[in-house]
């Protein structure tokens, strides 16, 4: 059985992407320098354009922040289809940086920000979709959403 493309992992897996989010500032959303692509922070963007929103620890819980993050990735994905035209052109994750807005004692930050993690190991395999990452907790984030999630990859 031949390897499926990160395409084809998409369309198995079921899950509907958001519309690639436009930016709120003066930044790209993604950059491409050479054979690296760089993602700026996206937040959670669902389907119908709005944002997840809430604090791990007072409006949400552990698993809908796991969730959120989930959804973060998902709008990743519509960056990188919105401005390369496909999942395809992507070899590898290389680093992922999350940050969950949190109450002070929240200490997951980790289990959130696999949400995400789980996502790209599933679309690009669990070698490809897997790079370094570092998961933090912030006081607050842009707009209240619950994670906000940055990347680099590598591309063919």
């Amino acid at each position: 059985m031949k390897n499926m493309t990160a395409e084809e992992q998409l369309a198995k897996s079921g899950l509907t992407l958001p519309p690639a989010p436009s930016p709120v500032g003066v930044y790209k959303p993604c950059l491409v320098d050479g054979k690296y692509l760089y993602l700026s922070g996206h937040g959670p963007v669902q389907t119908d354009k709005s944002l997840i929103i809430g604090r791990i620890g007072r409006e949400l819980d552990m698993e809908q922040g796991k969730l959120a993050a989930r959804q973060v990735g998902l709008a990743m994905l519509s960056t990188i289809k919105a401005n390369l035209g496909s999942l395809d052109k992507v070899k590898r994750v290389i680093k992922v940086l999350g940050m969950v807005n949190c109450v002070p004692e929240f200490e997951k930050h980790p289990y959130v920000i696999n949400g995400c993690s789980e996502l790209f190991a599933q679309i690009w395999g669990p070698e490809n979709g897997v790079g370094v990452r570092s998961a933090v907790g912030f006081g607050s984030l842009p707009d209240n959403i619950p994670v906000e999630i940055e990347a680099l990859f590598e591309l063919y």
